[in-house]
């Protein structure tokens, strides 16, 4: 094969079409999870709080949760990050998890929801609802994609470096269009590779890719188990602001943001949170405590981490935006807008080169990429809806409004690309269609 522009520009437009659906959801799930705490903030009243200086005792936090939700188990305990935002504590009774919303500072329970727009749109990005594994494996085979992608269209797009301010209009939508799809893809060519490296990191931690796992998997602990009745339900019973004091001794400057329970026998207490080390996610810095004697079993602190564990631990961060607060948050939203929008108007502009070109087969999705992309997507929402009744087991307003947003996002799809952009009939064809008969 004859590597040159025809080339680079064909393996562009072919990952582009073949992959064009899940590419979409992958890029657009993965945008809306980046504020999806802020989403959360504006359509749930129970997430708002107005940030104090003094915070609520945890032991107080913890009695009110077990008062409102007798015979649960706390599983775990966030602290979302920004101030505005109330902790949410995951409570299981029953085998069914609620997200209890509590105030930080005044220790009081604000509402509870079986989802969070959080927890849909990470499940939808990571995992795509797909379970044992192929849905994680099928996320992270964008990482490569999207390199090739942006790869190929720097090699056969000439001189790009001179065009990242040029815009042409007044030569027809399909030139504009095109020209408008250069253009973003120049300005997020930085973000299309932050977003592909981190998918390839994930790829690599998650295939076990060269055994990193043993530079990067911490050893959780283990607490020696003498009578096994002193373990049931400790969530309820466990001191979480004296675990958090003897956290912060271990590691000072300690901003504390989660805490797990031991929610099963021999299990310690973990307390994770950030310090001082930039960019790293919370759970580079933590602590393992045995519930009952609040001896230290292990400390891991960011400043001492290995760089394989770094570069996991940094991870997270940057391909989700959230390192530098609502700020690069937004940055990060809008970037993904964008390279979600390349993958939308590359199917146009195709699509409208077809129809000009009267090469309608030349450009369809066919064979068996075609079927991969109607079928995975299929499965994704057979079970997503599978997910959200059996294991989240939310109310049924939840899943109209799922329906509802997913309704609308496809029946725009449709009205654009098949009622909008009617192919061209033949000219054979159509002479033969109006000709009288005979």
């Amino acid at each position: 094969m004859k590597w040159n522009k025809r080339t680079f520009f064909s393996i562009h437009s072919w990952i582009g079409i073949q992959f064009s659906i899940l590419f979409f959801i992958v890029c657009f799930s993965g945008t809306i999870a980046t504020l999806s705490n802020e989403l959360d903030w504006l359509f749930t009243p129970g997430m708002r709080v107005s940030p104090q200086e003094t915070l609520a005792p945890r032991n107080e936090i913890r009695d009110r949760i077990e008062e409102q939700y007798p015979g649960g188990e706390i599983v775990y305990w966030t602290s979302p990050g920004p101030a505005y935002l109330a902790d949410i504590v995951y409570v299981v009774k029953e085998g069914v998890r609620t997200y209890v919303f509590v105030n930080p500072h005044t220790g009081l329970i604000q509402g509870d929801a079986q989802i969070t727009i959080q927890r849909y749109f990470r499940d939808l990005h990571y995992y795509l609802f797909i379970p044992f594994q192929v849905g994680h494996f099928t996320v992270l085979l964008f990482g490569f994609l999207l390199l090739f992608a942006f790869v190929t269209a720097l090699l056969f797009y000439k001189k790009w470096y001179k065009k990242l301010f040029q815009l042409i209009t007044g030569k027809g939508i399909l030139v504009f269009f095109r020209s408008l799809h250069r253009l973003v893809g120049l300005w997020s060519v930085p973000f299309a590779f932050l977003f592909a490296v981190t998918g390839i990191w994930y790829f690599i931690e998650r295939a076990d890719v060269g055994g990193v796992s043993k530079y990067i998997r911490y050893q959780v602990p283990k607490v020696e188990v003498t009578d096994e009745e002193k373990w049931e339900n400790l969530t309820y019973t466990v001191d979480y602001d004296q675990a958090i004091a003897i956290a912060k001794e271990q590691i000072p400057g300690l901003k504390v943001e989660r805490i797990g329970p031991p929610h099963s026998t021999g299990n310690p207490i973990f307390v994770y949170g950030e310090n001082e080390v930039p960019l790293v996610r919370a759970r580079a810095n933590r602590v393992y405590l045995d519930p009952f004697t609040f001896d230290v079993l292990a400390t891991q602190n960011a400043k001492e981490i290995n760089t394989p564990t770094w570069l996991n631990d940094i991870a997270d961060p940057l391909h989700f935006g959230y390192w530098g607060g609502l700020t690069t948050k937004f940055i990060w939203f809008f970037m993904g807008i964008g390279i979600s929008s390349l993958v939308l108007s590359g199917i146009w502009i195709a699509v409208k080169r077809t129809i000009r070109l009267q090469a309608e087969k030349r450009t369809r999705i066919k064979g068996f990429w075609k079927y991969f992309n109607y079928v995975i997507t299929i499965l994704m929402f057979l079970l997503m809806f599978v997910t959200l009744i059996l294991r989240y087991q939310v109310a049924w307003h939840v899943i109209v409004a799922v329906v509802l947003c997913w309704g609308i996002l496809i029946a725009a799809a449709y009205y654009i690309y098949k009622v909008r952009l009617k192919p061209i009939p033949h000219p054979s064809r159509a002479s033969r269609e109006t000709s009288p008969a005979t």
